[in-house]
């Protein structure tokens, strides 16, 4: 399926992928808030914007008061959870400041907000990892982007692959659900691409993501063309067909809004990357694509659901789907029945 390439085979794949989005979760559509608030890194990631020796990009750390208050209009505006996004800063991965800060502010967005967090600060240290649930969030994210070990080595310098990759085994373990991500058009296979997609079931993850790769001035991979345009589309749809009850993003982190109508029919069910418009923080893929204008918000979006005949799911809806996957994690872990 991976391959398909004839238009007619390819539409008769999107149209299976919507129809089991519509068995598993009706026509409700969850709506992700997005908040990068430190853009400082440790790492040299050769793919990434924002690696530690890129002189081009905009760095910053927002304070408390500013991440507060965007995860408050956020809030707002109608989102169902707040992504709490961060590259390895050194300020808190140091040994100086630590973790501590930013757990306690996690417990405060959580205790004001009232929204579920997913946590996406890397590979944090074990018993940071450990003490996140107890702050208030609700998932880990931290993205593989390949499972084929030679490519990881030439994205991810200097960083453990089996680390990153234990990581989601122990966040599970502690009850937090888990989303994986794989990078599309970095040199993989078909097969490197079906083998994440095993590695993503064999890990149990709940959210399972594609995101094609966007070149990056100030980086070794800045002239490296993107993969062509259905391979993401098709990749969404695949991971549909083999995980019909999870949640599956359409990120507008890499083409906008104007490339979300085409990934929501592919069988996407989350629109991720919603920033407020004034707060100044950036994407990741696309780093102010459509946020000064506003699109990247609920509202921007709202059309685009109406199009298709979706809806924004009611929060109701998305608490009770995280409550029903925890249940089972506990259950698996604390009295062995999956």
């Amino acid at each position: 399926m991976l391959g398909l390439g004839r238009d007619e085979e390819v539409e008769r794949l999107f149209e299976v992928a919507r129809g089991l989005r519509h068995r598993y979760f009706g026509d409700k559509i969850f709506l992700y808030g997005f908040l990068y608030f430190s853009t400082w890194c440790r790492n040299n990631c050769t793919f990434c914007y924002y690696r530690s020796s890129n002189s081009l990009c905009k760095r910053y750390r927002k304070t408390s008061s500013q991440l507060i208050e965007a995860a408050l209009d956020l809030t707002q505006s109608g989102v169902h959870l707040l992504d709490l996004t961060m590259g390895e800063d050194p300020f808190y991965y140091g040994k100086e400041n630590g973790f501590e800060p930013l757990l306690t502010l996690v417990k405060r967005i959580k205790r004001e907000a009232g929204l579920p967090i997913m946590i996406s600060f890397g590979a944090v240290p074990d018993e940071v990892l450990r003490r996140l649930p107890e702050a208030g969030a609700d998932w880990y994210a931290c993205y593989q982007e390949t499972h084929n070990e030679k490519i990881y080595r030439q994205l991810r310098l200097d960083q453990s692959y089996g680390d990153r990759l234990e990581k989601k085994s122990k966040a599970v373990k502690l009850g937090l659900l888990i989303e994986e991500g794989m990078l599309t058009g970095v040199g993989e296979s078909l097969a490197d691409i079906a083998n994440s997609m095993e590695a993503m079931r064999n890990m149990g993850a709940h959210q399972v993501r594609v995101m094609s790769f966007i070149p990056q001035k100030g980086t070794p991979m800045g002239d490296f063309p993107s993969p062509p345009h259905m391979r993401e589309l098709i990749i969404i749809a695949v991971l549909r067909l083999l995980f019909p009850h999870r949640l599956i993003p359409a990120s507008l982190d890499v083409h906008g809004i104007d490339g979300l109508k085409e990934r929501l029919e592919a069988g996407a069910n989350v629109v991720t990357s919603l920033i407020p418009p004034h707060s100044e923080m950036m994407g990741v893929a696309q780093s102010t694509l459509n946020i000064s204008e506003g699109y990247r918000t609920v509202k921007g979006i709202t059309p685009i659901l109406n199009e298709l005949g979706l809806t924004k799911a009611g929060l109701d809806d998305y608490v009770s789907w995280i409550d029903c996957e925890r249940k089972a994690l506990f259950n698996k872990y604390h009295f062995g029945r999956g």
